[in-house]
């Protein structure tokens, strides 16, 4: 189902994210598909994995590590942006997310304007649940928002609001951790 068309084509992946969460041990085989020797493949695969994490998270929670060392390890820009955001959204231990802000960190520094827009919000969703990152994601932020792309800084503008509705202004303008007020 994922085969058919180039990297320009989505195919049926709509089709797919709607049998992974009809029958979630489906899950396993969407994720061999994001291995697949095939380019196209492996975006749509990707595309699907993170579609479903929108959704429900359980059944990707089994594939932690193999979806951190999938990101990790791919060159593809299009499975990276999808792992960008989806990650942030999976139940990962501290040295997990430790790796995943490492990995996001070095997003910032693709050619793709995409890989570094995704990442930005993959650091702030990463933020959002472990405040020891809120120092490093806003000065992220605050750079892209100056240096960034069109879309980078549109992007950076949006979460730091969203950041601080959250965090509160005090520990926005000292850089630090986010806390509920």
């Amino acid at each position: 189902m994922l085969a058919p068309g180039d990297r320009r084509t989505v195919g049926d992946v709509d089709e797919v994210v709607r049998a992974v969460l009809d029958r979630p041990s489906l899950v396993s085989d969407l994720i061999g598909c994001a291995f697949d020797a095939r380019e196209g493949v492996r975006m749509r695969a990707a595309d699907a994995l993170e579609k479903v994490s929108r959704i429900q998270t359980e059944p990707l929670r089994p594939f932690v590590g193999l979806l951190l060392g999938l990101f990790e390890e791919t060159g593809q820009n299009e499975v990276r942006w999808h792992l960008a955001v989806l990650l942030p959204r999976l139940p990962l231990s501290v040295e997990e997310r430790c790796r995943t802000v490492a990995v996001l960190e070095r997003c910032l520094e693709a050619k793709s304007s995409l890989v570094r827009t995704f990442a930005l919000q993959g650091l702030a969703d990463l933020a959002r649940q472990e405040e020891s990152f809120a120092p490093l994601v806003l000065d992220r932020l605050r750079t892209a928002e100056r240096t960034g792309t069109p879309a980078m800084k549109a992007r950076s503008r949006k979460l730091l609001r969203e950041l601080e509705r959250r965090g509160g202004e005090a520990d926005l303008r000292t850089g630090g951790a986010l806390r509920e007020v």
